[in-house]
């Protein structure tokens, strides 16, 4: 009760009185904006509140179908742990779509009412919690524009529960509560009755096809802004005449249009078109006669019965025009431009029999998926000249796609051992299918009616279920490669126009296939593949206008291949475990409205998952490798992995010691280093790579480029680059680079010798050093482990000697705060040395932990640690005191936590932490043998409050 008033009282402090007032609370008063560069948004503080509240109250005038969808899955969970809630909202103006009011009686755990009053248009939400409320009030409705991309304003307030301020706020929403109408189905009916006779207005729900252009009125039509920077690219490389290009783009983001636009630039006498898929076709020639313009002659199609090989833009099948039969009605040099679309495919022989015979002035491929898992060097194919490259997160931004809403939610669970018969009968149960309707009519879909598409793990699943769908009432079908093409189209035509609700399938839908009113997809396999995940998503990104977005509902079980999800989601190539659990815990790299949720149970298994991965297999590394490789059209260097967003290069270090060593692993042709160059390169991989601390490899750098440096011109360089230059921390630099630092065994493995020299006040690289750099191989990979510590040192802040919320190990920490020697090996839970106290802490111990140290350390929340000291402790005992008595003495106290020993040797920093006086206290702990040892007992108080994500992820256990 004191520490919430304390607080409360800090808060107000800092707040409304002194800004400067330096006592941290957690209830500070917060002005709440969505700013993108940030990754700061209103929906964030709003889930956050929503996670750790007993009842909630929200008074909005707006909500939309995707406002909601942001907080459906957050509101499942409190309906799971018995949390309810209140939601008054209203028809002002008749913003809120009759739909809306269908959606929200699905809530089980929230009554909903209609304010009784003209002009209601409130915007507060309120979240009790024990003994205080947390307030957000300002501009932002339920919708998600407001609570993820405008710029609103929202203040965030906290009130002890006996505050007169939260008193008039629940007094207001009490009157208007009362007064105001329960939302019942016959309210919702009455509602839509009056809202579709009096006020929708009478649009047609289908766009009807395109027509033919006359060629003044095509080029009326302007290339958007990805198309203007890929077109640009595109003529980048012809003015270097080059003959052949790529282009990377997201699938949805207008590659069709964009070769059209091209096209349209280009002029040539004629073109050939080539896709793998003829229901793909019609489409393709009906984008470009629009783009183009012209007569109905000059665009021909050549597949199946079509025979249009007069045509001067030819659309043709892969598997027509690769015919030979087909290639010799052509001469060679017929078409002067040809494309080439889904250009990853073009490994297959039809595809390198059509290249080997055509000889085009220019040949332009497009691909959302490069990445090839066949090794086949498709950028070798197009002269390593991609002219443009956009990927899902950038599409998203430039709102080129429809905003999606995913939702991971708890699939029934499949025991692995089960013979596939079993589990083919536990996939199309009765329990499954009712779990699976359930969980597409909670999170829904944006529109009139469903037109969704359900990916299966097998065509016998997928018939399967479309049964079951059709026996409850459902119309669906089940589509498989088993299929002809005109089944293919018809059953797509049912889906478009209202006669389908489902269209359940494997793979054949994965590429290729354009409806654009998809407006549900769920997923009913495991994830296998990022890319087909991508693929998949992809299908409803397109825009369309019966539809404000796509509901994505993937259906999670115990399966090996979860991390999957979170590499899909957020386009991580870094194979770095500590990277793809922090797309799980923060996913605001997702832009513009679109979120990702997971229920809570989904999630663990995802986390579960993502521990259990072996992400550094040699295999998947050397995969990632040729692709790189292939890429750029060379070998790559460690710095290439860092600038084309490929394997995080300290990945590679935990997996060999040096880069050398990983390239003889993945048996890339290279020159032989001796063992003492391989010494020194393993020195600086281990213990620089991360970039943690730059100070040493800056001054590398700076003694390569300059020979010499004094210490006083290098203190200057530091302040320069606003970099901490305190005497403790430079003798810290000098006995890492002399290896004075490191244990006798660590000094033999990195060569034993200086890297180097000081003397008077100037530095130089050691004799030793300058030496092996002679070697222009190793010269090559030294310098390339240097520049890449460089930057990625740009995620550690450089000014402080740790980085809250970075990962760190014990060895680290004894160099990054300034410790003579590395005394890693007698740390153990902590250690006072140099002023300096770092306390590590996993928070869930293994199940076989021995009694006497399976400690009891619990947050108790985001600011307070309850913690144990080391067995056989008592208050009195020199180290005890030396951190209850932290302050007095001088010693600042790190705390460092990691979730559980699954994720390695390193903790994220959490911070600095004072001991609460009051709560120190001598208790006893049994150990195996039943004897009950003495430890002591406390609550470590952060100085600054560890978000809420993070909190969360450490109190969720896999």
């Amino acid at each position: 009760m004191e520490d919430l008033l304390g607080q409360l009282k800090h808060s107000l402090q800092k707040g409304f009185i002194d800004k400067k007032h330096s006592e941290f609370s957690r209830f500070k008063p917060e002005l709440l904006v969505n700013q993108k560069d940030k990754r700061q948004d209103v929906l964030t503080s709003l889930t956050d509140e929503l996670k750790t509240c007993r009842t909630f109250m929200f008074s909005v005038a707006f909500v939309t179908e995707s406002g909601l969808a942001t907080l459906k899955s957050h509101l499942l969970d409190l309906y799971e742990k018995g949390v309810e809630g209140k939601i008054l909202t209203s028809t002002y103006q008749y913003f809120n779509q009759p739909k809306i009011f269908r959606e929200l009686l699905k809530l089980k755990n929230v009554e909903v009412r209609i304010a009784n009053i003209d002009g209601f248009h409130s915007k507060g939400y309120i979240f009790q919690h024990d003994q205080y409320y947390s307030l957000i009030v300002g501009s932002s409705n339920l919708t998600s524009s407001a609570l993820k991309v405008n710029y609103e304003w929202n203040v965030k307030l906290n009130s002890h529960e006996n505050g007169e301020l939260i008193d008039h706020f629940e007094e207001q929403f009490r009157d208007m509560w009362n007064t105001a109408v329960l939302l019942t189905p016959r309210w919702v009916d009455e509602y839509e009755r009056f809202f579709e006779e009096e006020l929708r207005p009478n649009v047609a729900e289908f766009p009807g096809h395109y027509v033919t252009n006359r060629l003044e009125t095509a080029l009326t039509i302007d290339p958007n802004k990805m198309q203007q920077a890929a077109l640009a690219g595109i003529e980048s490389i012809r003015e270097q005449e080059e003959h052949r290009a790529l282009v990377v783009s997201a699938t949805g983001t207008g590659k069709t249009y964009l070769a059209a636009f091209d096209v349209r630039k280009y002029r040539p006498k004629k073109m050939l078109f080539v896709v793998h898929r003829e229901q793909i076709l019609q489409k393709a020639k009906e984008d470009f006669q629009r783009v183009l313009g012209g007569n109905d002659e000059d665009f021909g199609i050549l597949s199946g019965p079509s025979r249009a090989v007069d045509a001067k833009y030819v659309f043709a099948t892969i598997q027509t025009i690769s015919k030979p039969e087909t290639l010799q009605n052509f001469d060679r040099n017929a078409f002067d431009y040809l494309l080439i679309d889904e250009s990853h495919r073009a490994g297959a022989s039809t595809y390198q029999r059509l290249i080997d015979y055509f000889t085009p002035d220019f040949l332009l491929g497009m691909t959302a998926t490069p990445e090839r898992t066949d090794g086949y060097d498709l950028f070798q194919l197009f002269h390593y000249n991609i002219a443009y490259e956009i990927r899902l997160q950038e599409a998203l931004e430039e709102n080129m796609l429809s905003p999606f809403h995913y939702f991971g939610v708890t699939d029934v669970e499949i025991d692995g051992q089960k013979r596939d018969a079993e589990a083919f009968a536990y996939l199309t149960s009765e329990e499954r299918v009712t779990r699976i309707l359930e969980k597409v009519d909670y999170y829904g879909f944006s529109g009139k009616s469903v037109r969704g598409l359900m990916f299966c793990s097998s065509k016998k699943e997928a018939h399967a279920l479309s049964v079951e769908l059709n026996e409850r009432g459902f119309r669906t079908c089940a589509l498989t490669g088993d299929d002809s093409q005109e089944k293919r189209k018809l059953e797509v035509n049912r889906l478009e126009h209202g006669s389908l609700d489902y269209i359940l399938t494997v793979d054949i839908f994965n590429e290729g296939i354009d409806i654009p009113s998809i407006n549900q997809v769920v997923m009913l396999r495991q994830t296998e593949s990022s890319i087909i995940f991508i693929q998949q998503l992809g299908r409803g990104l397109r825009k369309h206008e019966s539809k404000e977005f796509v509901t994505v509902v993937d259906f999670i079980a115990n399966y090996q291949n979860n991390y999957l999800i979170p590499v899909a989601l957020s386009g991580d190539r870094s194979q770095n475990k500590d990277e793809i659990r922090r797309k799980m815990i923060d996913q605001s790299y997702i832009q513009g409205t679109s979120t990702i949720n997971f229920e809570a149970v989904a999630k663990e298994r995802v986390y579960a998952s993502i521990n259990a991965s072996r992400l550094t297999d040699l295999k998947k590394l050397k995969d990632a490798y040729i692709d790189l490789k292939n890429r750029i059209g060379r070998m790559p260097l460690l710095q290439d992995f860092y600038d084309h967003y490929s394997i995080d290069p300290i990945v590679i270090g935990s997996k060999k010691e040096n880069y050398d060593a990983f390239l003889s692993a993945v048996k890339e042709e290279k020159p032989v280093l001796r063992p003492v160059h391989s010494q020194v390169l393993t020195m600086v991989t281990q213990e620089l790579l991360s970039g943690k601390r730059a100070h040493e490899v800056l001054l590398l750098q700076k003694l390569l480029e300059e020979k010499t440096l004094s210490r006083q011109r290098w203190k200057e360089t530091l302040t320069e680059k606003e970099m901490r230059e305190d005497e403790s921390t430079l003798q810290s630099v000098e006995r890492l680079l002399t290896l004075d630092f490191f244990k006798q065994a660590d000094r033999e493995k990195y060569g034993s010798e200086p890297l180097i020299h000081e003397e008077q006040g100037m530095y130089s690289l050691s004799s030793f050093l300058q030496e092996l750099l002679e070697d222009d191989w190793f010269s090559e990979l030294f310098q390339d482990v240097i520049a890449t510590a460089l930057l990625r040192s740009s995620r550690y802040d450089q000014q402080k000697p740790l980085t809250r919320l970075q990962k760190y190990s014990r060895k680290d920490t004894c160099r990054l705060l300034n410790w003579d020697k590395d005394e890693q090996s007698t740390m153990y839970g902590y250690k006072t040395k140099h002023g300096t106290c770092p306390i590590f802490v996993t928070y869930h111990k293994e199940g076989d932990v021995e009694a006497s140290v399976d400690y009891e350390d619990t947050f108790l929340n985001p600011e307070v640690l309850h913690w144990y000291t080391r067995s056989r402790r008592r208050t009195s005992s020199k180290e005890v005191l030396e951190i209850t008595e932290a302050e007095q003495r001088g010693i600042d106290l790190h705390l460092f936590v990691k979730k559980d020993d699954d994720e390695g040797r390193d903790f994220y920093y959490l911070g600095e932490v004072t001991p609460d006086p009051d709560s120190v206290e001598d208790t006893f702990m049994p150990n195996d043998q039943g004897e009950k040892l003495p430890v002591v007992t406390m609550n470590l108080i952060l100085k600054e409050s560890i978000d809420q994500q993070i909190y969360d992820y450490l109190h969720e256990k896999t």
